[in-house]
């Protein structure tokens, strides 16, 4: 058992899995136990989990610097990404990031029919691009190799073109304020320690009416209670409009999660993790890159070594990629470390 900014984590050393699976404090894991054994006893009402919906929408709002009226729930980043695919005009021009998570770019480029026009090019260059386009679809940082997209260039540069970012590899590890986004998308079972099945959109007010609320659903109502049968529709009147009908256990370790983490000062945070990284990217005679994510090139003997060393890692774009959370420590760098040099 680890303990670490006043969690507790059943997290073995050597786990660098994050990027893929976050692991949840035990005050998560003990939530949802404590759900599913009311589940098993029939104790709970559908309305009962109301409030963590509630609980947990607010506490991603503060964690990503919005208000949490302008904040969707739904179940996954490309349920949510989707729904922006889907509204934008036809033969919308849309920039995205060479080698972008496909969750992100997919929706837009499955768009295609209507002419939407999807074109790549190096995350460095986004915000020198802007021009031309009517959309910037980029995450906040790589999946592949922890790199950050410049967000005060793209905001200064996006004037006039619509901006939706994926802060699923960001929100949890670093401080954020995206309030300023047209829309931001993020799955939570990364870095913000949830159970996989929640996940969320903030849109900004002026971006509401441009979204087609294409999974409409009692759950959605301005009163949800009071929308489950009949016509006329009658949507939330904000960004709830969007909602899916939650993941209830997802819900439940969601609010225990994202509470905590939003106790948390994340600069802290994000300056444990770097420090981590930079440390073992030192050892290694490689330059630090300010992220919590590492991408290595190892050949075959190196990555089968660090996995039966017990080192929890990941193959992305043909490198080996490995993250540290505020659960992670010099322990983990020293395996890595010790593993590559022997």
């Amino acid at each position: 058992m680890r303990h670490a900014f006043g969690a507790s984590f059943d997290v073995p050393t050597g786990y660098l899995n994050t990027p893929s699976i976050g692991i949840p404090p035990t005050l998560t894991t003990d939530a949802v136990r404590e759900s599913v054994t009311r589940w098993g006893a029939g104790a709970d009402h559908p309305a009962d989990f109301d409030e963590h919906v509630r609980r947990a929408r607010a506490a991603f709002a503060k964690l990503v610097g919005v208000d949490a009226d302008n904040v969707a729930a739904g179940a996954s980043g490309s349920q949510l990404a989707g729904i922006v695919a889907a509204s934008v005009p036809d033969g919308s021009r849309v920039l995205v990031a060479r080698g972008e998570f496909t969750s992100l770019t997919f929706p837009f480029a499955a768009q295609a029919h209507r002419g939407v026009k999807v074109t790549e090019v190096e995350l460095a260059d986004i915000p020198s691009e802007v021009d031309g386009h009517d959309l910037v679809a980029v995450s906040v940082v790589q999946s592949a190799n922890g790199a950050e997209v410049d967000l005060a260039a793209l905001r200064e540069a996006a004037t006039g073109t619509r901006v939706l970012l994926d802060a699923t590899q960001a929100v949890g590890w670093m401080p954020l304020d995206l309030a300023w986004a047209d829309w931001v998308v993020a799955a939570a079972y990364k870095w913000m320690l949830c159970p996989r099945g929640a996940a969320w959109l903030a849109v900004r007010p002026d971006a509401l009416d441009e979204l087609v609320v294409h999974s409409a659903n009692w759950y959605a109502g301005e009163d949800p209670w009071q929308s489950i049968y009949g016509l006329p529709l009658r949507l939330a009147r904000n960004a709830r409009r969007l909602d899916l009908s939650p993941v209830w256990l997802a819900q439940v370790g969601a609010t225990a999660s994202l509470e905590y983490l939003s106790t948390l000062d994340l600069a802290e945070v994000r300056a444990h993790s770097v420090r981590l990284t930079d440390a073992l990217l030192a050892e290694l005679d490689l330059p630090g890159t300010g992220s919590a994510i590492v991408s290595l090139e190892l050949n075959d003997e190196q990555a089968r070594r660090l996995s039966e060393a017990g080192v929890r890692s990941a193959s992305r774009a043909g490198r080996t990629r490995l993250g540290f959370h505020l659960y992670n420590n010099a322990e983990d760098v020293d395996l890595v470390v010790r593993t590559l040099k022997r």
